[in-house]
């Protein structure tokens, strides 16, 4: 009976750990991801303008194939976002930003001021705010 009482617990313990160690872990954002909707100032932007778009994470470094290339360095951890421009029109930028993952869906919601990270994933009312929604390819 004590066995039995000791797997179990062991068990038990064994659950909780991995279900607190999932809960914490940071979403891999590694991949290719394509916009899906964009705002600003709380108003969706035209499809037209963001169609063509894709964004490229690989651990510490984006690619954003756009009108032209922008690339850099990426840091995240718990919802913030630090993004680096190093080559394109960013180049020498830092942008805050915060993110989420939402229904296989990536949220980003960036301060392109480059002063604070934004508080949420609301653009209304704050002209420095640029979100975009993107889905794995």
């Amino acid at each position: 009976m004590r066995q039995l009482i000791a797997y179990c617990s062991l068990v038990l313990l064994t659950a909780c750990t991995a279900t607190k160690k999932s809960t914490n872990m940071e979403p891999n954002l590694n991949g290719n991801w394509i916009p899906v909707k964009q705002e600003m100032g709380g108003k969706d932007l035209p499809a037209i303008y963001y169609q063509s778009q894709r964004l490229q994470i690989l651990d510490s470094t984006y690619t954003v194939f756009a009108e032209s290339v922008d690339k850099g360095q990426l840091q995240y951890k718990g919802g913030l976002m630090d993004i680096y421009g190093k080559e394109g029109v960013n180049s020498g930028k830092h942008f805050k930003a915060r993110y989420k993952m939402e229904h296989e869906q990536l949220f980003i919601v960036y301060d392109l001021t480059g002063k604070d990270y934004p508080a949420d994933f609301e653009t209304a009312s704050r002209p420095g705010l640029y979100m975009s929604v993107y889905r794995k390819e």
